[in-house]
């Protein structure tokens, strides 16, 4: 049963980059990498799987970083392609990085299959220990499209995990190509059934514009977790483009350090962004009830007649609270407007542009990477 899965697998899932966009050489007893920019804070690395392959990995290392992010990359995507991505990701969001290639993909040996991808998850995650004295509650899980596979497995399996972040992730791989309402043998990448043992605040994004993977997949996969952060459903957002949205970046930038701040285990403290009643998604929030208790208060204060300065005064405070309470209304509601490109703020856009330049100019993605064709084999 396992050979078959591990075919039907390679026939729809995985679409390495052909031929790889680097290659691996040696330097003065050290790694390095051809076909991108050299940098001080970044170890290459080759690391030995159970299964007997060789996984190239990219460490990224900052300064100023508390955790550390395991990315697992989406499909018909190398190293080489990740490296500028992976690059900004750490130096935006103060973490450690580390991406790896799966097996068959970049310079890693070996063929991509399911299982072949679970022990590349498991060999680059104990590297981090082992090399790095990375500890377990100090780790990110990060995984992409198809790598949401092997992030939620591993993720099973790690009870002090510090958070998971899903990106445009998968319920199954069945499930992409057939509306199935239950789970087969023979489907891989069974993440509807693996999510509800994460025992760490999950973060999903997903576009709503998916024509790949489609948005309901990230929503149900959301409302099946144990501990929800608050969703970042980006409007109009595609399978390959949600790093090109200023919301994206300011998302994630909120959840690292709403994760920074928490202690996070189980009966701590809530993570201060997490609503006690989940929301929908970031972009459709409710009216703050908290204004009619105020109000109140205020119509109280001006029904005191025998001070009408005071009461004057308070009335005026009542407007310069309302008034912060619409701009911070407004900078609340300000993602809906990010889908729109003429109405990107500035800053946000100026905080994203290399983002934006880098999606520009390389294809991450194979928007046919979950549809078999005839020519497949």
């Amino acid at each position: 049963m396992g050979g078959v899965t591990s075919t039907m697998a390679a026939k729809f899932a995985f679409f390495p980059p052909n031929p790889p966009s680097y290659t691996v050489v040696e330097s003065g007893g050290k790694l390095m990498m051809n076909g991108v920019v050299a940098r001080e804070n970044v170890d290459i690395l080759k690391v030995g799987t159970k299964r007997g392959n060789q996984v190239v990995a990219v460490y990224i290392k900052n300064p100023a970083a508390v955790l550390t992010v395991l990315y697992s990359h989406g499909n018909a995507a190398d190293l080489g392609q990740m490296y500028d991505l992976f690059s900004e990701l750490s130096f935006h969001l103060r973490v450690n990085l580390l991406g790896y290639d799966y097996s068959g993909y970049g310079q890693s040996t070996g063929k991509p299959t399911e299982q072949n991808t679970y022990a590349d998850i498991e060999a680059v995650y104990r590297c981090l220990g082992e090399k790095y004295g990375v500890k377990e509650e100090d780790v990110i899980l990060y995984g992409q499209s198809v790598g949401s596979g092997p992030t939620l497995d591993l993720a099973t399996r790690l009870p002090k995990l510090r958070a998971v972040v899903l990106h445009s992730p998968i319920l199954s791989g069945l499930r992409v190509m057939y509306p199935v309402k239950r789970t087969y043998w023979f489907d891989i990448y069974k993440n509807i059934d693996k999510i509800p043992f994460v025992n760490c605040p999950v973060l999903v994004i997903h576009g709503t514009a998916d024509d790949v993977v489609g948005w309901s997949h990230g929503k149900q996969l959301w409302e099946l977790c144990k501990e929800k952060y608050e969703p970042l459903w980006v409007k109009g957002g595609n399978h390959c483009d949600l790093e090109l949205y200023p919301q994206y970046i300011k998302h994630l930038k909120k959840f690292i350090s709403a994760i920074e701040k928490s202690h996070l285990r189980k009966g701590s403290v809530p993570l201060p962004h997490q609503p006690e009643k989940p929301r929908n998604s970031t972009d459709f929030r409710e009216t703050s009830r908290p204004n009619t208790d105020q109000r109140e208060k205020f119509r109280a204060s001006t029904d005191q007649r025998e001070m009408p300065r005071l009461s004057t005064d308070r009335r005026e405070k009542a407007r310069t609270s309302t008034d912060k309470r619409e701009k911070s209304r407004k900078s609340v509601d300000r993602p809906e407007k990010f889908c729109n490109g003429s109405e990107q703020p500035e800053k946000a856009r100026n905080s994203i542009d290399r983002f934006g330049e880098m999606m520009r100019s390389v294809r991450l993605c194979n928007i046919d990477c979950f549809r078999p064709t005839a020519t497949t084999v």
